[in-house]
């Protein structure tokens, strides 16, 4: 099995759940990354592409593996910061 997501990063919980607000009202997931992710992939919208088990940090894989495509997460935590996940695709 493999997933696709997306995610926007950030250091801060207040940050995460303030954007997290945003998209719940109907915010723009890929321009709400480019303008807060701290991650790289960023630049792309969130966008991290396809990824099998063990590629990604236990409580992030989980969270993909939770979600219906399409859906975003609530706020998940690991050692790199607050993300908050759109799963985008599942293949295999």
């Amino acid at each position: 099995m493999e997933w696709r997501a997306s995610h926007i990063l950030v250091k801060d919980r207040a940050l995460a759940q303030n954007i997290l607000q945003r998209l719940k009202k109907g915010g723009d997931f890929r321009a709400l990354a480019k303008e807060f992710s701290t991650c790289p992939s960023k630049s792309k919208g969130g966008d991290l592409g396809w990824f099998g088990p063990g590629q990604m940090v236990p409580p992030f894989e989980k969270a993909v593996v939770k979600l219906s495509q399409g859906r975003i997460s609530d706020i998940v935590q690991t050692q790199f910061g607050f993300h908050i996940i759109k799963k985008t695709g599942q293949r295999g």
